[in-house]
């Protein structure tokens, strides 16, 4: 799929409200937590443009004082799907929170999510917790994280 890959600006706020309601059938954001996410959180979220409208989206958290980002919200659009987009943005996603210096990234999943758990665990994600009931219909979730950059000590054993 030939997509552009770019930061969010502010004014992506109804493309995305919309992308949400075509592609999740609950515990979709609402307008103003995605505002609150473009434009006062301590935030990243970089878009999928396929030249007509948003196809893709990923928000990643950071914390002060926390190597670990958080893949906060993460979404392809159903006709999108299986086309290598979700690759696609998860590495650009993943590069960016190397560039905040972090060395893990984590994320929930529903538990029902096949897809998303299938193209997670492709790259790289490993179950870190079970959360039961944590969606709002009641459907359990999991915990799951990746390590982005090797230690020091792990490079210099690597190296000898």
């Amino acid at each position: 799929m030939n997509v552009t890959l770019r930061q969010a600006h502010p004014q992506d706020l109804g493309a995305l409200y919309r992308l949400e309601q075509v592609a999740f059938s609950g515990d979709r954001f609402s307008r103003r937590q995605l505002w609150h996410l473009l434009n006062r959180a301590h935030a990243e979220t970089l878009v999928a443009d396929d030249g007509e409208r948003l196809v893709g989206y990923g928000t990643l958290l950071f914390r002060r004082g926390s190597r670990r980002a958080r893949l906060y919200s993460f979404c392809v659009h159903p006709q999108a799907r299986g086309s290598g987009l979700g690759r696609q943005l998860l590495e650009a996603l993943e590069r960016v929170a190397v560039r905040y210096d972090c060395t893990a990234l984590g994320l929930e999943v529903r538990v029902d999510n096949r897809a998303a758990l299938g193209l997670y665990r492709r790259m790289g994600f490993r179950l870190e917790r079970w959360l039961e009931d944590y969606y709002e219909d009641g459907c359990a979730g999991w915990q799951m994280s990746k390590p982005l950059v090797v230690a020091t000590e792990e490079r210099a054993v690597g190296l000898n």
